[in-house]
């Protein structure tokens, strides 16, 4: 199992980074864990990376996981309805409870 640590910001100007640095993670058989415990600030950019990563492994039958989610990542996870394609689930609160939504931007 390999554990990538996303680090504390997702933000739009991240999201290059991040693609690259999960890039080699795609192919990978073993189990891929997301450690999103740092995660402060989140960009529905960052957001679409990790959904794309996720479905990329999906397809090919490897298994993914976010461990460790911050409140800012599982509000993010909440607001965008992203849930169950982040395996977190789909008993997310009511997005309107989000506690931390100002962490989450918009490029629009």
């Amino acid at each position: 199992m390999d554990t990538v640590h996303l680090g504390d910001d997702l933000g739009i100007e991240a999201s290059t980074g991040l693609k690259e640095r999960l890039a080699p993670y795609l192919d990978r058989a073993d189990a891929v864990v997301l450690d999103a415990a740092d995660v402060r600030r989140v960009h529905t950019a960052g957001m679409q990376v990790l959904c794309a990563f996720f479905a990329s492994r999906a397809g090919t039958g490897h298994a993914t996981q976010l461990r460790g989610s911050s409140e800012p990542m599982l509000d993010a996870a909440r607001l965008l309805g992203l849930g169950p394609a982040l395996g977190l689930g789909d008993d997310s609160p009511d997005p309107s409870n989000a506690t931390h939504a100002s962490t989450v931007e918009n490029a629009a």
